[in-house]
């Protein structure tokens, strides 16, 4: 099991998840099961197979949000810096081909969410810069080739 690193944040919302699969859905499901049971034959009961087949889903969902919050290790967000990227660092690049700057904030995967900003540490990108400083040039390699980035800001 891959220790996964994350803010208090991060692991409180998938403990609410979880809370949410364990007390909410897995009694809505039972309930489901419950009344296709009660409709008589279940070797042509469709309403039955597929509550089963949504119970065993679930109970896998909630088997891996188990796992991870059992792997996950909160980020002591006093202890970091700003001398090289790491996790949970924001961070300014600029792409020096075309000079279109971006800004993201390198987090866990099970935090990831462009939209906000929060790019996976797994990803190509993130990957590259981690553990360079501001005013380098990286070189990170896509599906289209390589693009050079250069490092901005580097800020929490």
């Amino acid at each position: 099991m891959a220790v996964s690193y994350m803010t208090e944040e991060g692991l409180n919302k998938m403990v609410e998840e979880l809370k949410q699969l364990e007390t909410v859905e897995r009694p809505n499901i039972s309930k489901q099961i419950a009344e296709a049971r009660d409709k008589g034959d279940l070797s042509e009961n469709a309403e039955y197979d597929a509550a089963k087949e949504a119970q065993g889903l679930l109970e896998m969902k909630i088997s891996i949000l188990k796992e991870k919050i059992a792997s996950a290790r909160v980020i002591d967000e006093s202890k970091l810096n700003t001398d090289t990227v790491q996790i949970l660092n924001k961070v300014e690049i600029k792409n020096t081909k075309n000079g279109q700057k971006m800004t993201y904030t390198l987090v866990s995967e099970h935090e990831a969410n462009l939209k906000e900003g929060k790019l996976s540490v797994s990803t190509p990108i993130a990957k590259a810069l981690m553990g360079h400083k501001e005013g380098e040039v990286v070189d990170v390699t896509v599906p289209a080739g390589k693009i050079p980035f250069e490092i901005i800001k580097i800020s929490i």
